[in-house]
Formats: C-alpha cells, structure tokens, sequence
C-alpha cells in the first residue's frame, strides 16, 4: 500500500522526493510499484494530453514538492513577474530560496516537508535569532543554524556526523561542526537541475 505522500509520486507520474533519503533508495515504493515497472500490469490506454492539462500537471508537480497552497503560488509568481529577468529562471529561484528548501538542501534534514515541521516549531535560528517561518524567502548572506538547545534532541543527535559526507550545492556553505549554513548567492539551477517545466507553469498562469 502507497502511503498518502507516495501516492502524491504517483499522481504526478514521477518522484518528487517527499520522504527524503527512502527516495534515492531501492526502497522506494515508487520504484517497488507493479506501475513503475515496465509491462506490469494490465496496459492503459493512452489519451492525449491539453497542453492546459501539462501545464495544470507542472503546476501540481512543484506545489506538491514545495508544499504549497494555490494562493501562496500566486503570491511568488506575482514576486518574479516584478523582478528583472526570466521568469520561470525567477521563480524558480525564489521557491529554491525559501528558508526550508535551503535547510533542506544544507542536509539539516531528509526533506523539505520535514523542514518545514523543524522549522514551525522553533529549532532553527536565521542570521542568530530564532526564526519559524519556513517560507521566508533567504538572500545572499544570510546564515541559518540549529538552536542550541534543539541540537541535542532527536532528529539532530548525530546529524553532525552525517554531514561530514554530505556536499551542499555550490551556493551554500555549511560548517558541519557548528551545524551553520549560509546562503552565499542565489540559487543556481544549472546545478540543481530541477524536474520541473516552469516555463509550462509560467504559460499556465499567463492565460
């Protein structure tokens, strides 16, 4: 039986890496599925697909990963049409540079939904002050460390050790004995390589 988050996998058609580390094993039940396996199970018919449909589809993709709802979307697309530059470059920028996907991508934790839990509840301090909005959208410069006190509790015991394999993307630097990141520039999407059509999502939003 798929789980209510890897049914949302399923859903999209590919993995969107909600349970973290599961995901980039064997034992993903994605992966494990009869429909993830090429000539598993009874054959679909294929139906052509709108290009409104791809476009909805993307958009679902990317709330689903970042864990939000339709209104919060608007709001960031609202954010990159006034800025300089590409637009879906933009937006995805910002989605990459909100403070959970940045404790994620640091390894402070297994998945952004995590994140999000760690930092609703006060574990996390931005720039030495204690910081609970998960969505706050970092800038260059800003550091993001784990609360003194949240270190000894469970999901940061022995994440010390972990990260000293661990190798964040180019535009984060982490200081795996002080358990601190900084975000040193905006995000780069070459490097991240992101599974989303945002040029789909952007085109969805422009009708």
């Amino acid at each position: 039986m798929l789980d209510a988050k890897c049914k949302k996998c399923k859903l999209a058609g590919e993995k969107l890496f909600l349970k973290g580390d599961k995901c980039f094993t064997p034992k993903c039940p994605l992966v494990k599925s009869a429909y993830a396996k090429k000539g598993a199970g009874k054959k679909r018919r294929r139906t052509s697909m709108t290009a409104y449909g791809k476009q909805l589809r993307e958009k679902q993709k990317v709330k689903t990963a970042y864990g939000m709802r339709e209104k919060q979307f608007r709001h960031y697309v609202k954010i990159a049409s006034s800025r300089q530059g590409s637009l879906p470059e933009t937006l995805a920028t910002i989605l990459e540079s909100r403070m959970d996907s940045v404790v994620f991508r640091l390894g402070f934790t297994p998945s952004r939904t995590v994140a999000r839990q760690l930092i609703n509840h006060g574990h996390f301090f931005l720039n030495g002050r204690r910081h609970d909005i998960a969505s706050t959208i970092l800038r260059p410069g800003d550091v993001i460390s784990i609360r003194p006190q949240s270190k000894s509790k469970a999901p940061f015991k022995s994440l010390s050790e972990k990260l000293k394999t661990h190798k964040p993307v180019a535009y984060l630097k982490l200081d795996s004995k002080k358990l601190e990141g900084t975000l040193m520039k905006y995000p780069d999407l070459k490097l991240l390589q992101l599974p989303f059509n945002f040029v789909s999502i952007v085109e969805f939003y422009s009708r």
